[in-house]
């Protein structure tokens, strides 16, 4: 597939809707000072090429009492049994972010929980999976930097 063309009229409606994706067409026209249906054309026009996936709704997982984070490292010990393992993953909620990954472990995940206890049986669920062989865990103390706004904003204006 080529490399679709954005002009400046792209990179100002996707920076509108970067900051918040729940933004009217109606809302980012008046801003721009065209029509909603040039804003849907766009924003349409983005989708079909794939550039656009959707819209995501974020929770503050804090104040649904889901405050402990702990990263989980799986060690593989054989690499053709990682789909089924990541499939083995994805039926634990609390495993938010899950990537193979090269060097030191072989599949890196995120977790969430309620608190040590909720996270350890996490983790256990996670080392009972066949075809793991030892995880290691690391415990989040804060969480600093969450902010995909900016490499996007970046992206765009790099693109310029």
């Amino acid at each position: 597939m080529s490399k679709m063309k954005l002009d400046d009229l792209d990179h100002q409606i996707l920076d509108l809707l970067i900051e918040n994706t729940r933004t009217p067409f109606t809302d980012i026209a008046k801003k721009l000072l065209i029509s909603a249906g040039t804003v849907h054309v766009r924003v349409k026009k983005m989708e079909e090429y794939g550039l656009i996936k959707g819209s995501s709704l974020i929770l503050d997982y804090d104040k649904l009492g889901y405050t402990f984070i702990a990263y989980v490292g799986l060690y593989i010990n054989d690499t053709s049994k990682i789909k089924f393992i990541v499939e083995r993953i994805n039926e634990i909620p609390n495993v938010t972010v899950a990537h193979i990954t090269s060097g030191k472990f072989n599949i890196f995940c995120k977790i969430r929980a309620k608190g040590t206890t909720s996270a350890k049986n996490i983790i256990f669920k996670l080392d009972e999976i066949d075809g793991v062989y030892r995880t290691e865990s690391m415990i989040s103390l804060e969480e600093s930097i969450n902010d995909k706004k900016r490499l996007m904003h970046s992206i765009f204006k790099d693109m310029n």
